[in-house]
C-alpha cells in the first residue's frame, strides 16, 4: 500500500469542521441523485423532452460518474486530494447552475453529465481525507457520521425533492433543486480552501488516459443506441455504434493487459479477476445495480404520469425504500464477518420478493392503487438492500489482497455505476416502448401494465444476482484486518440509489 504525505493529524475541533464539509459534498452527491428521480416526469413536461431525455438525465450522471471515479481517485494521490475536493466540488455547483437554468433538455443533459464528472472528483477525496485526519481512536466516530450522512442524503433526497418543487420558490419550480446546491457548494469550498490540509501519496500510480478513452467510447457506444434507439427508429448509425461496442470492449481489455505488464498501472488491473469470487461479485454487483434505479424510474413514470400523482405523493410512498435499508443496515454489518454471504443472499431474496410483490400490486388493482399499498412492498424490497448492498462490497473484496484494495475498491463502485446506467438505458426501452401512445381514456391502465411488464426485468436481475451468491467468499474480511477501501466502498454505496 502507497504510503500518504500529511500533515500530523490534528487533535482540535478543525478536522471535525473538515469531516462536516466533506460528508456535506457526500451529501449533495447522494441526494441530488434521488432528488431528481422524484421530479423527473415535471422536468420532461416542463422542457418538452422526449422520454429518451429523461433517461439521460439519470444515466448520464451515473455514467460519467463511473468513466472519472477511479481516475478522480488517483489524481486525488498525485495532485492533492484537497486540491481535487475544490475542483470537483467547483465544478459540481457550476454544473448545478447549468442544469437549473437549462432552457431545454439539451443543456439539462450535458449539465448532468457534468455534474457526474465533477462528483467523481470530489466523492473519492471524502473517504482518504478522513483517514488522513483521523487517528484510529477517532476514525471509527467519523464513520459513524458518515453512515448518519448517507441515511439522512437517502430518506431526504425524494422528501426534499418534492418538497422544493411544490413549494415553487420564486417561481423556480423544479429547477430549485438544483438551485440549492449553490450556497451549498459555495460554503464548501470556502471552508474547504480556509481549513483542509493537503495531503497526497508519496508513490501513486499513474493516470490512463487511454484506457479512459476507450471505455469511454464502449459505454457511449453501448449507452446511446439503447437510450436514443427507439426514438430514432432504429436507424444504420445506432445498430452501428451498438455492433462497435463490443471490439471496443475487448480492446480496451487488451490495453489495460498491456498497460500491467509494461506500467503495472492499469485502470483496471486484470490480476483482480483472477480471484473467481470478485468476477462473480463484480457481475453481481453489476446485475444488481442495474436493477434498482431502473425500479424507480418505471415506478415514478408510473404513479406520476400514468396516474397522475403528484411529486409529493410520490415522494412519501417511495421513501419507505430508504427507511427500509436504514433499518436493516445495522443487521448486516453484524453479521458481515461470521456469514456475510449469506445474508446477502437472504437480501437479495427478500428484495426479489418486494419486486414480486409490487408487480403483484400493479397487476392487480394497478389505478387503484393508494401510496400505502406502494410503499409496503417498496419497504420490503428496501429492507432487502439494506441486508446485502452495505455488505456485499465487503465480501466481494475479502479476497483481494490488500496491495489491490485500492484497485478493487474503485473498479468496484465503477461496475455499480455502469450497472445503474446501463440497467436505467434499459429498462427505459421496455417501459416506454410498452406504452407507447395510449389514449386518454386507458392512461392509467395502459402505464399501470407497462410498469408490471417491465418490472419483471427488475425482479429477474435480483435473481439472476441471488443465483449467483453461492460464488461469493463466505464473509467479508474481520474488521480489523478489513482496508479503507473495503468500508469506503461498502459504506459509500449502501444506500446509492
Amino acid at each position: 500500500m502507497t504510503e500518504v504525505h500529511a500533515p500530523p493529524r490534528d487533535r482540535s475541533r478543525k478536522k471535525w469542521i473538515v469531516l462536516g464539509v466533506v460528508l456535506l459534498a457526500l451529501f449533495m452527491d447522494l441526494a441530488d441523485a434521488t432528488i431528481v428521480n422524484i421530479v423527473l416526469p415535471r422536468m420532461q413536461s416542463s422542457l418538452g423532452a422526449e422520454y429518451a431525455a429523461a433517461q439521460w438525465v439519470l444515466a448520464g450522471y451515473s455514467l460519467t460518474f463511473a468513466l472519472a471515479l477511479i481516475t478522480g481517485g488517483r489524481l486525488g494521490d498525485i495532485l492533492g486530494r484537497k486540491r481535487m475536493f475544490v475542483i470537483g466540488m467547483a465544478g459540481f455547483t457550476l454544473a448545478s447552475v447549468m442544469c437549473g437554468a437549462a432552457p431545454n433538455a439539451e443543456v439539462l443533459i450535458a449539465g448532468r453529465l457534468v455534474q457526474g464528472g465533477t462528483a467523481a472528483l470530489m466523492v473519492p477525496q471524502v473517504m482518504s481525507i478522513i483517514v488522513v485526519l483521523f487517528d484510529h481512536a477517532d476514525r471509527a466516530k467519523a464513520f459513524v457520521f458518515y453512515g448518519i450522512t448517507l441515511s439522512l442524503a437517502n430518506v431526504s433526497g425524494p422528501l426534499l425533492g418534492a418538497v422544493l418543487t411544490e413549494a415553487d420558490l420564486f417561481g423556480l419550480g423544479w429547477r430549485t433543486i438544483f438551485y440549492v446546491n449553490v450556497p451549498l457548494g459555495v460554503l464548501a469550498i470556502i471552508l474547504a480552501l480556509w481549513l483542509m490540509p493537503e495531503s497526497k501519496a508519496t508513490d501513486p500510480l499513474r493516470p490512463d488516459p487511454v484506457g479512459i478513452v476507450l471505455i469511454g467510447l464502449a459505454m457511449f457506444a453501448l449507452m446511446f443506441p439503447l437510450i436514443q434507439g427507439r426514438e430514432r427508429g432504429w436507424d444504420t448509425w445506432t445498430i452501428v455504434l451498438l455492433v462497435a461496442s463490443v471490439p471496443l470492449l475487448f480492446l480496451f481489455a487488451a490495453h489495460q493487459r498491456h498497460r500491467d505488464r509494461t506500467t503495472g498501472s492499469a485502470l483496471v488491473p486484470p490480476s483482480l479477476f483472477a480471484h473467481r469470487s470478485f468476477t462473480a461479485g463484480a457481475v453481481v454487483m453489476f446485475v444488481l445495480f442495474s436493477g434498482l434505479a431502473s425500479l424507480f424510474l418505471v415506478l415514478t413514470y408510473d404513479l406520476q404520469l400514468g396516474q397522475g400523482w403528484s411529486p409529493m405523493l410520490t415522494a412519501v410512498a417511495v421513501v419507505s425504500w430508504p427507511i427500509g435499508i436504514t433499518l436493516m443496515s445495522g443487521v448486516a454489518q453484524r453479521y458481515a464477518t461470521t456469514h456475510g454471504r449469506r445474508v446477502i443472499g437472504i437480501g437479495l431474496a427478500v428484495m426479489l420478493a418486494g419486486a414480486l410483490a409490487l408487480i403483484g400490486v400493479l397487476s392487480a388493482i394497478g389505478p387503484e392503487a393508494t401510496w400505502w399499498q406502494v410503499a409496503l412492498p417498496v419497504l420490503v424490497t428496501g429492507l432487502g438492500m439494506g441486508m446485502c448492498v452495505p455488505i456485499l462490497a465487503g465480501v466481494v473484496l475479502a479476497d483481494v489482497t490488500e496491495d489491490s484494495a485500492g484497485a478493487g475498491s474503485g473498479v468496484a463502485n465503477a461496475v455499480m455505476q455502469l450497472g445503474t446506467a446501463v440497467g436505467v438505458a434499459v429498462v427505459g426501452v421496455l417501459f416506454f416502448r410498452l406504452v407507447g401512445e395510449p389514449a386518454v381514456a386507458d392512461r392509467e391502465q395502459a402505464f399501470s401494465d407497462a410498469a408490471a411488464t417491465t418490472l419483471r426485468y427488475n425482479a429477474g436481475a435480483f435473481l439472476v444476482a441471488l443465483a449467483l451468491v453461492p460464488l461469493l467468499p463466505r464473509a467479508a474480511q474481520p474488521e480489523p484486518g478489513a482496508t479503507p477501501a473495503q468500508k469506503s466502498v461498502a459504506e459509500s454505496q449502501a444506500d446509492r440509489p
